[in-house]
C-alpha cells in the first residue's frame, strides 16, 4: 500500500521530507514502480485467447498478494494450474485454505476474461484428486477453452478492481442486498449493533495476529519496502510512494521497526488498521456447506465475483481474514466468527468490509511470462 501524505506525516510528525534530505518533486516523479504495475496495462494485449485470459487472471485478488499460481499451456486449447508452493503462508494459513481461495479467484477471473474473446472455459478442479492434507504437486485445475461465450457483464470491472484497505465513508451506508446470492456473498449486514460486534471481532483478531511474533513476521517478511524492492519482487505487501520512501531514507521506517512493538512504525501501523476497522459501515461474508478443497475454490469464485460487483457499484471491499485463520492462538475468535455468521456445520470462508472509498492504487504483479511454466 502507498501511504497518503496525511498517514505518512502522522508517522513521525511534520518535516520528515527535510529530515530525509529529499526535495519533493523530482524524487516523487521517480517513485512509481512502473515495471511492477505494467501487467495491468498489458492485460488482453497478447493476441491469443489463452494468454489474453491469463493476462487478466493474474490480476485476481489473492492472499498477501503472493500470486501463488503457476500455469502451463497444453496443446492448442488447454491451461493447467499448479500452486507455487514457495508462496504459501504456513503460519497464518496452516491448512492452505486461504491460498486455495486465492486460486479459486484466479480460475474465475480466467473463465470470466475468456468471454472477452468469445470463449467458454470448462474447468475441472483437482483432476488428479484432492490432496489429503496441505496442497501438493497435484494439479489444482485443468481448464479447456472452447468457442461459445458472450462477454460476462462483470468483465469491465477487472482492471478497476482493488482491495480497498482504507477507512470508508461512515455517512454513506451501502445496501448489502444487491451483493448476496449464490454467486456472491452468503449474507451481509448494516445493522449497527451487528456491525459493531464484527468490528470488535476484526480488531481483536487483528491484534492477535499482529502481536504473535511468528504470525506477524510472516507478513513483515513479505513486505516490499520502496520502489527497488517492489520492482525486484512485485508481490507481497508493498509499502511505497514518495512520502514513505522519504521516511525509509531517513531511517524512520525499517523492516525491524515494522516488526517491533513499541516503535513508531509499528504503532502507527496499529493506528492505521484501527482506523480502517473503525471506518466500516457494513460487512459481507461467504459461507460454504463443506470445507473441502472444491468448497474453497468455490468460495474464491464467489469472492472474485463479489469484488467485481462491488467495484461496478462504486464500493470498496476489503477482506478481513484474521478471525477465520486456523491456528491455536486464533481459536477463540475463529469460534466467535462461526457463532456469529454460520449455521451449524458451515465454514465461513471470507469476511469483508464494505463501504464507499476513494481511489485506490493498483497493486504490483509479476508478468504473465513469469507465471507460465515452460
Amino acid at each position: 500500500m502507498s501511504l497518503t501524505r496525511r498517514q505518512t506525516l502522522a508517522l513521525v510528525g511534520g518535516g520528515v521530507i527535510a529530515a530525509a534530505g529529499v526535495t519533493a518533486t523530482g524524487f516523487a516523479l521517480t517513485r512509481t514502480p512502473e515495471k511492477a504495475l505494467a501487467p495491468w496495462g498489458l492485460a488482453g494485449s497478447y493476441g491469443e485467447a489463452r494468454r489474453d485470459a491469463l493476462s487478466y487472471a493474474i490480476l485476481a485478488p489473492n492472499s498477501h498478494n503472493l500470486q501463488p499460481w503457476l500455469v502451463e499451456l497444453v496443446g492448442e486449447d488447454e491451461v493447467v494450474l499448479h500452486v507455487d508452493r514457495t508462496r504459501l503462508l504456513p503460519e497464518t494459513d496452516p491448512l492452505d485454505r486461504q491460498i486455495t481461495i486465492s486460486l479459486g479467484c484466479f480460475l474465475e477471473q480466467l473463465r470470466l476474461a475468456a468471454t472477452a474473446t468469445g470463449h467458454a472455459v470448462d474447468i475441472t478442479p483437482f483432476p488428479e484428486g484432492e490432496p489429503d492434507g496441505r496442497l501438493d504437486d497435484r494439479l489444482v485445475a485443468r481448464a479447456v477453452f472452447r468457442p461459445g461465450a458472450t462477454p460476462d457483464p462483470l468483465l469491465p470491472a477487472i482492471v478497476e478492481r482493488r482491495s480497498a484497505k482504507v477507512p470508508y465513508d461512515m455517512e454513506r451506508v451501502p445496501d448489502t442486498a444487491p451483493f448476496t446470492g449464490p454467486d456472491l456473498a452468503t449474507d451481509g449486514t448494516t445493522d449497527p449493533a451487528r456491525v459493531a460486534a464484527l468490528r470488535d471481532l476484526c480488531w481483536a483478531s487483528w491484534r492477535v495476529e499482529s502481536s504473535t511474533p511468528a504470525k506477524h513476521m510472516e507478513s513483515v517478511n513479505v513486505m516490499r519496502l520502496g520502489k527497488a524492492e517492489i520492482e525486484a519482487n512485485p508481490d507481497g505487501i508493498e509499502l511505497g510512494g514518495p512520502m514513505l520512501e522519504a521516511l525509509m531514507l531517513a531511517g524512520l521506517v525499517t523492516r525491524d521497526q515494522l516488526a517491533t512493538p513499541g516503535t513508531t512504525a509499528y504503532e502507527q501501523g496499529v493506528a492505521m488498521y484501527s482506523a480502517m476497522i473503525t471506518g466500516t459501515p457494513a460487512f459481507v461474508w461467504i459461507n460454504t456447506a463443506g470445507n473441502a478443497r472444491v468448497d474453497q475454490l468455490e468460495a474464491g469464485r464467489r469472492w472474485l465475483r463479489l469484488n467485481l460487483a462491488t467495484t461496478q457499484a462504486g464500493l470498496g471491499l476489503h477482506p478481513m481474514s484474521q478471525c477465520l485463520q486456523e491456528y491455536p492462538e486464533m481459536a477463540e475468535h475463529y469460534a466467535a466468527a462461526h457463532d456469529m455468521l454460520a449455521a451449524p456445520g458451515e465454514t465461513v470462508q471470507m469476511l469483508g468490509r464494505l463501504g464507499h472509498a476513494g481511489p485506490v492504487p493498483q497493486t504490483p504483479r509479476w508478468s504473465l511470462d513469469a507465471k507460465i511454466r515452460t
